[in-house]
């Protein structure tokens, strides 16, 4: 079961890092979500080893999500060890394909450039995001994690995924952006007919939050004298999506797990924004619309 609100830990550098981690599990956090591209696994792992030894908390009440790098794709296995090995932890309990795309293969730059300077994307006819997922299939027999799943990935990936006769695990979690500018309904209901539990990044509308500020959440906040972070939140539990506020600030930080239950003319009014402003504002620049359902590259 993984924990209905957890922290994300992206944009969070080193030292803000650890404090932010520390911060959570001191505050009844159990779930926290890195990944190899923040380049912060490491101080992510010696929060969570320190907690664990302040605490006495075993670590099978902890929940720990990392992915699988784009640029890492024809080696899970390798990835997820030296992931491991950051964390400095002996599995983590999911571990996601952080996008379905790949780019030309490295340890060490993990955005790699075309002599052109574009993007080094590996073509379709290169690569298969499924054959990536067939791998990833290994590290849970490995005990390397306890589950698998995928980020980013829309409807028509989704469903050429699990009709693959190789595939025999479901995948756990979809993490994907997630709001009330971008409720992703159909993906949602979707996800929640196969088994799949849908997860949402950036629920306050990514950089600089800027869905706090938006005047109908603000109403119904003060409607219930909390914030607007609180109003999203809530929205999203009774939705029954799994949520990864990120934020550095411990007042914050204790501040995301409280819960509202919305009535249901504001839980509607928080449902139909997206009907006003519908916005996306997680899109990579990597020469293509990654969320299309025929993206490709070339």
């Amino acid at each position: 079961m993984i924990p209905q609100i957890g922290l994300g830990t992206w944009k969070s550098p080193g030292d803000q890092c650890y404090a932010s981690v520390k911060a959570a599990l001191q505050n009844g956090y159990r779930h926290i979500d890195t990944a190899r591209v923040y380049g912060n696994e490491e101080w992510v792992g010696k929060a969570i080893n320190d907690f664990l030894k302040e605490s006495k908390v075993p670590r099978s009440e902890l929940f720990v999500t990392t992915k699988l790098w784009c640029t890492e794709f024809n080696d899970p296995e390798s990835a997820i060890r030296d992931s491991l090995k950051r964390l400095g932890l002996e599995y983590i309990d999911l571990y996601l394909m952080h996008w379905p795309a790949a780019m030309a293969p490295s340890k060490t730059d993990l955005f790699p450039r075309r002599p052109d300077g574009g993007r080094a994307m590996l073509p379709f006819d290169q690569w298969n995001y499924i054959d990536t997922f067939k791998a990833m299939q290994k590290l849970v027999d490995l005990k390397l994690t306890r589950a698998i799943g995928i980020s980013n990935f829309n409807i028509p990936k989704i469903d050429a995924l699990l009709n693959d006769k190789d595939v025999h695990i479901v995948p756990a979690c979809l993490q994907v952006e997630l709001h009330p500018y971008l409720p992703q309904r159909e993906l949602v209901d979707f996800c929640t007919s196969k088994g799949i539990v849908v997860e949402a990044y950036s629920p306050l509308g990514s950089s600089g939050a800027p869905l706090l500020k938006d005047s109908t959440l603000q109403t119904i906040a003060a409607k219930y004298d909390v914030s607007p972070a609180t109003i999203i939140l809530s929205w999203d539990v009774q939705r029954g999506i799994v949520v990864i506020p990120k934020s550095v600030n411990p007042i914050r930080i204790a501040s995301n797990r409280k819960i509202v239950e919305l009535a249901d003319e504001d839980f509607k009014a928080v449902s139909e924004l997206y009907k006003t402003i519908h916005k996306r504002f997680v899109s990579p620049d990597w020469g293509v619309n990654i969320f299309d359902s025929d993206a490709h590259f070339n």
